[in-house]
């Protein structure tokens, strides 16, 4: 990763291939007199900033390339702090590639991935949390994702970090001017208010390492999986949730043999659905291969929909089959299946079965029963309705951070209780400060900086 801040990057922002408009991006000391050189009619370096300049864009050749619109933004009032100029040409990628072959032979250079965002980081637009929202937010496949990612933008996370640390900060600071009073034996920092101040970060620390089971199934999607025995209707009910014939349906026990993954997005959440093999004692070297496959997904899903065919099984074998599943942390549906099939005999018989699980009667086939079922899928998800009143943590380094946050705490807490010297409590608030200020880039490395910003695309 390259971190000159002062030199001129160029890139196209928009999706490679032809379409109708492309966007090409420059940011730099260079950016004006590159984008005047190639307009030579359009007078851009008198023109205001955050204006729109149609005119004819020329090679260094003289030759026309296109007739484009100029965006100029003047820094620091521009994305990076810099000077930026966005040309808007015809989406032809041959022109884009002329264009951009024209911006590089005027003495700019290819920008490396995320390399915008980045400078605006450098240059103090954005902390480390909020530029990772824009990959983010980027990537936002549903509303739920949205609005995160738009919460860290707009410092969700670095607020509520940035005041952590500087209450701790402040305690760190009175502990370690009572090292140059040693010989003297006096407290600045009083003890009590320490260790309650140490208490309710604790707390909050975990508040926000507890939701990143919520927020990282937000932005990845909710694994579901669909688990039965063959001919459940597990196949039936993925296509009756995609409202689509994703899935082979028959009657014929073990038509699915390897796992059907499908997104769905329900009031703006994404769920991952996974169509398994039925499970059963497998009649083929392929079968149980997919068997295996089926019980691998499930161990790894959030949710499991675990699809009975009433008119074929009995409680008695349907609970068998749920405790051999070796559920742990996985939010259960019991999906009693075939009901338009079934007599009030076969429904009533599972009523012991209702008493132990979540249940719910449907027919996969039934669209009336499908909301029903969406609804409580919804229900599962604890917490998906207060996205917009608290911090959820999406990003894995942050929790990383923070779990090492919470552990530096705790020990300076047993410290305090132990009543240890001043100096050590002192070395595990620094050691909880540093971890914090990774989360915002308070405290970074090269390294970090170009494992973060290499991930994003390069336009941005």
């Amino acid at each position: 990763m390259i971190h000159l801040t002062d030199d001129t990057i160029v890139a196209l922002s928009t999706p490679t291939g032809s379409g109708a408009i492309g966007v090409i991006r420059l940011s730099g000391n260079k950016a004006f007199e590159i984008a005047a050189q190639l307009m030579p009619n359009a007078k851009l370096l008198a023109a205001k900033s955050h204006s729109a300049n149609f005119g004819k864009l020329y090679s260094p050749k003289g030759e026309l390339l296109d007739e484009v619109v100029a965006t100029i933004f003047k820094g620091p009032r521009s994305y990076t702090s810099q000077d930026i100029v966005e040309i808007s040409c015809h989406g032809s990628a041959f022109i884009i590639k002329q264009i951009l072959d024209a911006c590089l032979e005027l003495g700019a250079r290819l920008a490396q991935p995320g390399e915008f965002t980045m400078r605006a980081y450098l240059n103090g637009k954005l902390d480390l949390a909020q530029a990772e929202a824009v990959a983010d937010l980027i990537a936002a496949e549903s509303a739920g994702a949205h609005a995160l990612a738009l919460d860290q933008l707009r410092g969700g996370v670095s607020e509520r970090i940035a005041e952590l640390r500087e209450k701790l900060i402040d305690v760190a600071s009175l502990l370690e001017l009572e090292l140059d009073f040693g010989e003297e034996d006096v407290e600045f920092a009083d003890r009590t208010q320490l260790n309650d101040l140490l208490t309710s970060s604790i707390k909050m620390i975990e508040e926000l390492v507890n939701s990143f089971s919520l927020g990282n199934a937000i932005k990845e999607g909710i694994s579901t999986v669909l688990a039965g025995r063959p001919n459940a209707g597990k196949s039936t009910l993925l296509n009756t949730l995609l409202d689509d014939d994703r899935a082979i349906v028959s009657d014929i026990a073990g038509t699915t043999r390897d796992t059907i993954e499908e997104l769905l997005i329900i009031n703006g959440l994404t769920f991952r659905l996974i169509d398994t093999a039925g499970i059963r004692d497998a009649a083929d070297t392929i079968e149980a291969l997919g068997v295996q496959r089926s019980l691998e997904k499930i161990e790894t899903g959030a949710i499991v929909l675990y699809l009975i065919d009433i008119t074929e099984t009995n409680p008695k074998e349907a609970a068998a089959d749920i405790l051999k599943l070796n559920l742990q942390k996985q939010k259960l549906l019991v999906l009693l299946n075939k009901i338009d099939q079934a007599n009030s005999l076969q429904i009533d018989q599972f009523k012991s079965l209702e008493n132990t699980y979540t249940t719910i009667h449907l027919s996969a086939q039934s669209k009336d029963d499908i909301a029903r079922l969406k609804q409580h899928l919804i229900k599962t998800i604890e917490g998906a309705d207060a996205l917009h009143k608290r911090t959820i943590i999406t990003n894995q380094r942050h929790v990383d951070a923070l779990r090492r946050t919470l552990v530096a705490l705790e020990t300076a807490r047993n410290g305090l209780a132990m009543q240890l010297p001043s100096d050590l409590v002192a070395l595990d608030l620094r050691a909880a400060l540093n971890s914090l200020g990774e989360i915002t880039g308070a405290i970074t490395a090269d390294d970090l900086l170009g494992s973060i910003f290499g991930r994003f695309c390069i336009g941005k």
